[in-house]
């Protein structure tokens, strides 16, 4: 069995969603997971979920409810963002010696 694909987008990139129903939002990526291909993006894909009642808050006060959090997402529907033209683009790879750096295939820099 191979292992996980490799991924182009990292934690703390900033993404804009390029597909579904949050299209065209703008993010920063709060976490990652290879195995599965999606990644968790800020104020992106929010859910509703029920939590139950726990005793665990200020002196013993119920919490519980409903809250609402960030649902992941595929990495095909999300794409980086430039940082000189603030587009969306892709990102490839060049060496600079033994050292691989990330690079914006639109303008050449540096991610």
């Amino acid at each position: 069995m191979t292992g996980p694909k490799k991924m182009k987008i990292k934690k703390g990139d900033k993404v804009i969603v390029i597909a579904g129903k949050d299209r065209g939002r703008e993010g920063t990526v709060i976490a990652v997971h290879p195995d599965r291909q999606r990644v968790l993006v800020q104020g992106v894909n929010l859910i509703r979920k029920n939590t139950k009642v726990s005793y665990q808050g200020q002196r013993g006060a119920k919490e519980g409810g409903i809250v609402t959090q960030e649902a992941l997402i595929h990495v095909s529907n999300v794409a980086l963002i430039d940082p000189d033209s603030k587009k969306p683009a892709r990102a490839g790879y060049r060496t600079d010696g033994d050292t691989k750096v990330r690079v914006s295939r639109a303008s050449g820099k540096d991610i």
